[in-house]
């Protein structure tokens, strides 16, 4: 790390030591998400500019990460594999954004020290949230574990900015790249066919129907020749 690089960490790790004991910001709602449920917009500054989360990629399904702090070193693995695996979320049509309390400085000294370090180039934004506004509005901040901090949240949000799916580690633990592909291409399965994924689902594998809701219904069930019925209320079909 250089001199500015250096520099600016000790700024972000001074103005996380300053917002210890600030007040809610205003126009935050008590935290309490649920799936299926609007996702909270919010106004912010990334490392590609400011952004709306409504309106930016609208067409896209959007993952939204917090990471405790930059220039940290789980958080670094964590950052190059999601930068690794970038075009696969692509091709899914999903924007990837990442956040933490830190300084938009530190966001692009910590990149670019990734890039040179470890040959990776970060190519989503980051959103530096000195204020706390999106941690807040999300639930990343888990008092038990830090306090100026944010913990390992993972959002799904789909292109109607739906909350599909929620995901938290430790600080101790990085996140499974390959779990969140899986959970994208479950939930984009199971819009297009109206099929649940069962435990360790995979593209191409076969997903559980929806079980009858009546006893004839339940009858036809068993007679059914294009899946594999185990018993009535449990059955599959190819999702692809």
């Amino acid at each position: 790390m250089d001199t500015s690089d250096l520099q600016r960490a000790i700024e972000n790790f001074l103005n996380r030591l300053r917002s210890v004991g600030k007040t809610e910001p205003k126009g935050v709602p008590p935290t309490f998400l649920q799936i299926n449920g609007p996702a909270p917009d919010f106004e912010a500054k990334t490392t590609h500019g400011d952004i709306r989360l409504s309106s930016w990629n609208k067409d896209k399904w959007v993952i939204l990460f917090s990471h405790p702090a930059d220039f940290t070193p789980v958080c670094t693995t964590e950052f190059v594999g999601f930068a690794k695996r970038w075009k696969e979320f692509q091709e899914r049509d999903v924007a990837l954004i990442g956040n933490s309390i830190d300084s938009v400085y530190a966001h692009i000294a910590w990149a670019r020290n990734i890039e040179d370090k470890l040959g990776t180039k970060i190519p989503f934004p980051i959103i530096a949230d000195l204020d706390m506004k999106v941690a807040k509005a999300y639930g990343m901040l888990h008092v038990a574990s830090s306090d100026t901090s944010a913990i390992r949240a993972l959002f799904v949000i789909d292109p109607k900015r739906t909350l599909r799916a929620m995901i938290y580690y430790p600080l101790s633990v990085g996140r499974n790249i390959d779990e969140i592909l899986r959970v994208v291409d479950a939930l984009q399965m199971t819009d297009e066919t109206g099929l649940a994924a069962p435990a360790n689902w995979k593209p191409g594998e076969a997903a559980i129907m929806p079980p009858p809701q009546t006893m004839d219904e339940a009858e036809a069930r068993m007679k059914e020749r294009e899946a594999q019925v185990e018993d009535w209320y449990y059955a599959k079909k190819k999702s692809a």
